[in-house]
């Protein structure tokens, strides 16, 4: 199940198309953001709905998103654009308020700390191929003295801190999942069982090959068998930030019931997000892997997982 070739954007099959055909993508940036995107909330949505695609969430490192969701989703019948918030300074860190308020506007997922997260205060990334448009960003703030520490989910002593049991239970109260943003992998070794044993239903650990998380296979097994899905994400492989063979890996080792295939694509220089998660499904069906896995990872996973059943 390797490959070393990028995606051809142009030479994605019609069986590629067939096999995402419904399907969810639980990580899009797009206009309105704070980085400059290549299209908006109401262009995607007609986009997805002339694909035969179901609908997206909507990720902000910055803002909450719920609100621009019902407004898409009125705005264009057939499609379901759903909110999220990630819990970076922007809305107050670990903040249980801003999880409720979240939650109570419809919110479907929450981002433990991304951007802001300890695991990338350095804001070097020396490593990738092609850093992430949001590092400028978050140096400007840092410039200007707007962030001065990184947002903890544990105390010093490696306790988590009583904000994040808040904010579980608040997940917990509104039925929302819990993503990984951007922990480390030992956080995220210990985050998973803590949440699940604070009552959270559903977790999703965020592009596991990024550089920042980095987690092994063996890594991703263990947290498929504690319940959490493994999201693998286009943008992750396609920027160069790991091998398509690293994700191949992931998805073997953690199985195609514990995965979702997301795109994470918005940004400028990257291919529209639609094509973007067709060309993966490609990928997939070059690599060993059927329509009904492809629907799997695609479709049924990811609409049991933002469902608010």
């Amino acid at each position: 199940m390797t490959s070393s070739s990028a995606p051809l954007l142009d030479s994605v099959s019609d069986r590629a198309w067939e096999a995402i055909a419904g399907a969810y993508d639980l990580q899009v940036h797009v206009e309105p953001d704070l980085a400059p995107r290549r299209t908006d909330d109401l262009a995607l949505a007609r986009d997805f709905l002339g694909r035969g695609l179901a609908g997206f969430v909507l990720k902000s490192h910055y803002a909450p998103t719920a609100e621009r969701a019902k407004v898409v989703t009125a705005a264009v019948p057939g499609i379901e654009a759903f909110g999220a918030v990630c819990l970076n300074h922007g809305v107050g860190g670990i903040n249980p308020v801003a999880v409720d308020i979240a939650g109570r506007s419809g919110a479907r997922i929450v981002w433990l700390p991304t951007v802001d997260s300890r695991n990338e205060w350095s804001g070097e990334h020396p490593e990738m191929a092609k850093p992430p448009v949001w590092l400028q960003i978050k140096r400007d703030m840092e410039a200007r003295n707007l962030i001065k520490s990184p947002v903890d989910v544990f105390d010093p002593d490696g306790r988590p801190l009583p904000a994040l049991l808040d904010c579980f239970a608040a997940v917990v109260e509104h039925n929302m999942v819990l993503a990984t943003g951007h922990l480390s992998r030992s956080e995220i070794n210990q985050v998973v069982p803590l949440a699940f044993g604070h009552g959270v239903k559903r977790v999703i650990i965020t592009h596991p090959e990024f550089p920042s998380q980095n987690l092994r296979p063996s890594d991703q097994k263990a947290l498929a068998e504690q319940g959490a899905y493994l999201e693998h994400c286009f943008t992750t492989p396609y920027t160069g930030k790991c091998t398509w063979e690293s994700v191949f890996e992931g998805i073997a080792a953690s199985g195609v019931e514990q995965t979702i295939i997301s795109t994470d694509l918005g940004q400028v220089a990257n291919p529209p997000v639609a094509e973007g998660l067709a060309a993966f499904a490609q990928m997939l069906l070059e690599n060993g892997w059927d329509e009904r896995d492809v629907k799997t990872m695609t479709v049924g996973n990811p609409s049991k997982l933002i469902a608010a059943e």
